[in-house]
């Protein structure tokens, strides 16, 4: 993702994007976070962040935890809203701009990052803290997103280069964490039609030390 400026001009930047009646990005888990099943149990409490039209979340509910979504766009959450009632599972939805969202200390066991790549260094900067905030001792953070080399594909992702991700900036952004795993590779993505063809992606799971 990528915007910038303020709540209301990412907000119809979003809700443009997601205004389309198909889910953009697919109604199915994104592969890495899917791949990672064994880092969920019934009961969790999980967070996503950029939550979009409710996939990653829908799926983390039908896994029996207690699942938040937080988007910027409204226009995602009622789309989300919608797939989450065809599956029959129950999830809590904020709208809100997480880049200035009350972070609640310790209140989750594991954080979602699937593509959040909307925040300029300092908006990323108040989120990571968030994230190390928001995650109890022993939590677990699960993260995808695009590196540099990202510019030379046209599957999705922003086009500036200080939103993207290296090895090093998610090891400093989440220090005093134990990473579980980090590795850049490079995929083909097929999630809706948004993220489509060859990607250069990054991915992360950290846990939370005491």
């Amino acid at each position: 993702m990528a915007a910038s400026g303020g709540f209301d001009d990412a907000e119809a930047f979003w809700d443009r994007r997601f205004a389309a009646p198909e889910y953009v990005f697919g109604v199915e888990p994104n592969v890495f976070l899917a791949s990672q099943r064994a880092c969920f149990a019934p009961g969790m409490r999980v967070l996503e962040i950029g939550c979009g039209e409710g996939r990653n979340c829908v799926w983390l509910a039908q896994l029996g935890c207690h699942v938040t979504g937080i988007d910027i766009s409204q226009a995602a959450l009622d789309k989300a809203a919608r797939l989450a009632a065809q599956r029959k599972v129950e999830v809590q939805w904020i709208h809100a701009d997480v880049r200035d969202w009350a972070w609640q200390p310790e209140r989750f066991d594991a954080v979602i990052c699937i593509f959040i790549q909307f925040a300029a260094p300092e908006g990323r900067e108040r989120i990571f803290a968030g994230i190390r905030s928001t995650l109890g001792t022993g939590g677990t953070v699960v993260l995808q997103g695009y590196t540099p080399r990202q510019l030379q594909f046209s599957s999705g992702g922003p086009r500036d280069p200080e939103h993207l991700y290296t090895p090093e900036l998610l090891q400093r952004s989440l220090e005093g964490f134990e990473i579980l795993h980090l590795q850049e590779h490079d995929a083909v993505l097929a999630e809706g039609t948004k993220h489509v063809g060859e990607a250069a992606l990054i991915d992360l799971v950290g846990r939370k030390r005491g």
